[in-house]
């Protein structure tokens, strides 16, 4: 396992991030701590959670795993969503973010969270509000860093700007959707994050389970989140041409390395720059294991270059425009 500086900051984390939204939900809390004792034991160090993933079971789960090994540990978790009927229990507020983390505090078992994450932009709550109450979670030393998910180009750059100018904490991170068949990032996020050293944790890095090879053309699946009509990784989203076009290159790239496509299609974005660590979820220790075997070895570079080209973004204005007059030096 090798490690990275999370953005702009000296943290160091595993090339691949355990993701535990399952956790408490598809796979019990026996298989759930195992995963994280065999990953930990694997020698990543990089663990990604949220204070709504079970109703706040996944986050109890998670806490209990890591207790006697807490030091050796990036913790992450995330704020924004709704965990109660009442007005104020969702969102970015000051109170939402100081009651969220105390409850999550409480659920991890540990005084202190290394990566606090807002899970998504919230239209009500000025960003200016926001970004204090997490600059004095770190100033309280009941976070140490804070990243953001979900944001556009411009809510980050925003949010950065914002921070620069009152000297508070900045966000270090971006956990987006990004993949080999979701590249929307490449647009605006990932060239920003490039310019301005924020890490990146991609989240669904096969593709929902599409880059695993178990689903065949017209074939619809009726289990699993390919399966969730209202999911970023649904079925109608991924019965495309062209992700069929990318997961035949992933077969083939399986093939001729004696890998599975899910280790192919994570080793691609491992390599990939601006990529710090993907953020993997396995429901069985299986899967968790398949994962595992995306590290420790490298595509070829014509390989991981057919992958990059077969799920490469169609050239669009002003991208087009701007390449004519790209400067060499």
């Amino acid at each position: 396992m090798q490690y990275r500086a999370l953005g702009k900051s000296g943290i160091l984390v595993s090339e691949l991030c355990l993701g535990t939204m399952t956790f408490g939900h598809t796979t019990d809390e026996r298989e759930s701590v195992e995963m994280i004792n065999r990953f930990l034991d694997k020698g990543g160090n990089f663990i990604d959670t949220a204070n709504v993933y079970a109703g706040g079971r996944s986050e109890e789960i998670v806490g209990k795993a890591i207790r006697e090994r807490r030091s050796d540990v990036v913790l992450a978790t995330k704020v924004r969503m709704k965990t109660g009927p009442g007005p104020n229990q969702v969102g970015l507020s000051r109170k939402h973010i100081m009651d969220a983390v105390e409850d999550s505090l409480r659920r991890l078992g540990t005084d202190y969270i290394d990566l606090y994450q807002v899970h998504v932009w919230d239209q009500v709550t000025p960003i200016e509000e926001t970004l204090r109450a997490l600059d004095d979670l770190v100033a309280s030393g009941k976070v140490r860093y804070i990243g953001c998910s979900n944001f556009l180009a411009y809510q980050l750059m925003k949010s950065l700007n914002l921070s620069d100018f009152n000297r508070y904490a900045r966000f270090i991170s971006i956990q987006p959707q990004y993949s080999l068949v979701c590249r929307s990032m490449d647009r605006e996020v990932l060239p920003l994050c490039l310019e301005e050293n924020v890490g990146v944790i991609p989240w669904a890095p096969l593709g929902g389970g599409f880059l695993t090879g178990r689903y065949a053309r017209g074939n619809e699946p009726t289990e699993g989140r390919l399966s969730n009509k209202n999911g970023e990784s649904r079925w109608e989203l991924r019965n495309t041409d062209k992700n069929f076009r990318i997961l035949d290159e992933v077969l083939g790239a399986a093939a001729e390395t004696n890998k599975t496509p899910a280790q192919v299609a994570l080793n691609w974005l491992i390599h990939k720059q601006g990529i710090t660590s993907p953020i993997f979820g396995a429901r069985t220790l299986e899967q968790f294991e398949d994962n595992m075997g995306a590290v420790g070895w490298k595509l070829s570079d014509s390989m991981w270059k057919r992958l990059d080209d077969v799920s490469a973004l169609e050239s669009e204005y002003p991208y087009r425009f701007i390449e004519k007059f790209h400067r060499q030096i």
